[in-house]
């Protein structure tokens, strides 16, 4: 919102001093491919820039070379000349000072976390609503009279009512309006999927107050998103639309694991099954690849929520038939841990076994509900030497924090094997992977797959990799826009003098300075040049494809691998020396 409408200061508040640290610092709390190019712009500001208007020519003239023209498009006479794009303020801010901002705020979004409960009335499927509660009601005491509250956060069909009642409550005879405007996005892909949005869902109350109020909120996204996409209903079916999308997406992945399980026991291949299956049209080829099964915080949240909402509303048939959803991904991710215990005979004493991949998918440092940590769980009871682990975009330290925390109360004896435990978190694939009995491919990140012998090319540091780089200039408008401008930062990035630059026109001012004792920049130094970059502040710094061939020279016999996410070749794998096991085909041995 910020970034494609710079007339608009959008403040983000939270309670927590380290994230907001973290948020005005190069090392965001989060990794997200291309967040680093939208925060710099919408944080700190942008330098005036110059470039050829036209395709082709020397791009790194930095004359004040304005155009002046009643026109508003890019005639013949404007495409031979150049651009210049004007300085930019910052206008999206990062504090800790809630109730200011919300009191000044036009509208206020709340997207707090809203988990599955864990104790009390619904444990295990109930969304928690105590974060969202509590601010709900500091909005309610805050907010401005006539102020626009949005619900951003997953909720419970219904809630829009929860927080007409506290606004009602807190501040009697005051009129606000309550909108659902749930996101449609992907962790690994979230910039993509908000810069590129298929749709946009804004619910109201079907009120002449309520429509005002909707259509306030969409003119901010038809600052980049063509009306036709902007979808309206009422609030409650935009937060039961949100759940449901989620719930069947995650019905697509249990229901293509289940196929995977048959197939490994008739012979049948769970890929040639997908496109096959994925060819009619009116199933369509998307979450039809077999795995380990889904994670993240979303899906099995929001398939336990819609069940929960069934049960209360007395079809225990609908209920049943969303938790089978869940069940099936717990069977995907057990068999899959079981099948690595089967193939090293039943038993893991003496054994090291490494996971490649942490994060719950490829291109994000989000392990919320990871399968990997699951499967680590599972292993440790067998009483393995060592559980190596290495992940491209999670911080080493924040991983072995967050194992230790979880999985320390449950084992009853210490995990990390710095504390004399077993599970031991590295910086590099190579060291990981070293002396190991078996390895375990957990998550689909593209630097694990097997390229064929001798291929380790590097793969591309820039988050948006497509099949052409195709200049897009000419734009259509005399003034850029910021997606423009954003697409020809991405061209220049990938081609000519300027390849590899994670500026190539020049618009950024200098990010924030980091204290002495900054704690990314302590763990960036102490990592050492082999590390991987785990995002922090930027794009993941893929190094290059894994040398297989390097890792089956340092593996014990009989170098066991067991992709779990269909990402290597076995044949060429096979070459190499391994034995390879892999989703939804039957072992050959």
């Amino acid at each position: 919102m910020a970034f494609h409408n710079p007339h608009i200061r959008v403040t983000v508040v939270d309670k927590d001093e380290t994230r907001i640290r973290r948020w005005n610092s190069k090392h965001p709390p989060i990794y997200e491919p291309g967040l680093n190019e939208v925060l710099r712009i919408a944080r700190d500001g942008a330098r005036e820039c110059v470039f050829q208007t036209g395709r082709g020519g020397d791009d790194s003239c930095a004359s004040s070379a304005g155009v002046s023209s009643e026109c508003t498009s890019l005639c013949e006479e404007h495409a031979e000349g150049f651009t210049t794009v004007p300085s930019r303020r910052p206008n999206l801010l990062f504090t800790t000072e809630v109730a200011r901002c919300i009191a000044e705020a036009d509208i206020v979004l709340i997207a707090v976390n809203t988990p599955t409960k864990t104790r009390g009335a619904g444990a295990g499927s109930a969304t928690d609503m105590t974060a969202f509660e509590a601010v709900a009601a500091v909005v309610a005491e805050h907010a401005r009279p006539g102020a626009i509250i949005v619900e951003k956060s997953t909720v419970p069909c219904r809630t829009a009512q929860l927080i007409e009642d506290m606004l009602a409550h807190y501040r009697p005879g005051v009129h606000f309006d309550v909108l659902s405007n749930p996101e449609f996005l992907a962790a690994g892909t979230a910039i993509n999927d908000l810069l590129s949005a298929d749709r946009i869902l804004i619910g109201s109350r079907p009120t002449p107050s309520g429509r005002r109020a909707a259509d306030t909120l969409a003119s901010v996204y038809t600052s980049w998103v063509p009306r036709s996409r902007i979808i309206t209903t009422n609030v409650f079916s935009s937060e039961l639309a949100k759940l449901v999308a989620n719930s069947m997406l995650a019905q697509r992945v249990s229901s293509i694991n289940s196929v995977a399980a048959i197939c490994e026991a008739t012979g049948a291949d769970i890929d040639e099954i997908s496109a096959a299956v994925g060819a009619d049209p009116r199933i369509g080829s998307k979450f039809l690849r077999a795995g380990i099964g889904f994670g993240g915080s979303c899906f099995k949240k929001d398939v336990l929520s819609l069940a929960y909402l069934a049960e209360t509303l007395n079809l225990p048939q609908v209920a049943e038939y969303w938790r089978c959803v869940v069940s099936m991904n717990e069977y995907t991710r057990n068999r899959f841990a079981a099948r690595v215990i089967k193939c090293l005979n039943n038993t893991l004493r003496g054994k090291k076994l490494t996971l490649l991949g942490y994060a719950f998918k490829k291109d994000t440092n989000d392990t919320r509900e990871s399968a990997t940590l699951e499967i680590i769980r599972t292993l440790m009871e067998e009483g393995p030497r060592e559980i190596a682990v290495f992940d491209p975009c999670c911080n080493p330290a924040t991983t072995e924090a967050e194992i230790e925390q979880l999985l320390g109360p449950a084992h009853g004896s210490q995990v990390l094997k710095k504390n004399g435990g077993v599970v031991h978190v590295y910086t590099n694939a190579y060291d990981a992977c070293n002396g190991s009995d078996a390895v375990l491919v957990a998550t689909e990140f593209d630097e694990f797959r097997y390229t064929g012998p001798g291929k380790h090319s590097k793969l591309s540091t820039t988050a948006y990799t497509a099949p052409l780089l195709l200049d897009p200039r000419p734009f259509e408008r005399l003034e850029p826009t910021e997606a423009d401008l954003l697409a020809l930062h991405k061209y220049f990035a990938r081609t000519g003098e300027t390849i590899g630059s994670d500026d190539p026109l020049d618009r950024f001012n200098q990010a924030p300075l980091c204290a002495s004792d900054c704690p990314d920049c302590l763990l960036k130094t102490n990592a050492g040049p082999n590390a991987s970059n785990y995002g922090a502040g930027g794009e993941h710094q893929a190094k290059e494809y894994l040398d297989w061939a390097k890792i089956s020279y340092h593996m014990r016999n009989p170098k066991w691998v067991f992709d779990g996410r269909g990402l290597l070749d076995i044949r060429g794998m096979e070459k190499l020396g391994f034995r390879v096991e892999t989703t939804g085909r039957q072992a050959e041995f």
